[in-house]
């Protein structure tokens, strides 16, 4: 889960671990449902604190929601961090992103379920993967690496076909996801301007597992 400095005292502790709370049951239900009606009574329940103590942390039911899709967002953007760590190519980087992405749609299925229905909206998110790849594509424009795009816009067309392949994914369990990840990664770089020859090549590198 994302981290920050621990809370200094009891109290504290004991107000960020509601707060959490809340933040869980509103990513289970946007896991299962994607449904944002839930009244606050259930999704208090459902967090295990008292319909009180949610007002004490969120203001409305679409702040909290927002908070657990920037949860998940960070979650999965470290999540992709810890397997990235020491890639310096900007090509590597944001084909290993997408391959990675979609195997976590069988290694971290509630974490995906949450992008799956939330997602669109928070493309040019400033949490989560968006930042780490709009960072890279931006290094690989600076580099040479990619051809000269304008980065949120390549940002858009990397976002969007992600998504639609997580969708397909969940529609299609019988789907050989690494293949199709690795065939996503290699158009996505070709569009970036890399070699076909070798936009193959770097869409197929080994990965380790995603634990």
């Amino acid at each position: 889960m994302p981290t920050s400095a621990p809370p200094s005292n009891r109290f504290e502790r004991r107000r960020a671990e509601t707060r959490q709370s809340l933040v869980r049951a509103a990513r289970e239900i946007l896991a299962d449902t994607g449904d944002t009606s839930a009244s606050i009574q259930m999704i208090a329940e459902r967090a295990d604190v008292g319909f009180g103590s949610f007002y004490n942390h969120f203001a409305s039911k679409a702040e909290l929601f927002d908070a657990a899709v920037v949860d998940a967002l960070e979650e999965f953007g470290q999540a992709i961090d810890q397997r990235l760590r020491g890639t310096d190519d900007s090509a590597e980087l944001v084909a290993a992103g997408l391959r990675f992405s979609v195997r976590m749609v069988d290694s971290h299925p509630e974490l995906m379920q949450v992008l799956r229905h939330r997602g669109l909206g928070h493309i040019h998110s400033d949490r989560g993967l968006a930042p780490r790849a709009l960072r890279d594509l931006e290094r690989g424009v600076a580099t040479g690496r990619f051809i000269a795009v304008d980065p949120t816009v390549a940002l858009s067309a990397l976002g969007g076909s992600l998504l639609s392949l997580v969708e397909l994914r969940f529609a299609r369990p019988e789907l050989d996801a690494d293949r199709a990840a690795s065939d996503l990664a290699e158009m996505v770089l070709r569009m970036l301007g890399i070699p076909p020859d070798d936009a193959r090549d770097i869409a197929r590198h080994p990965l380790p597992d995603l634990a």
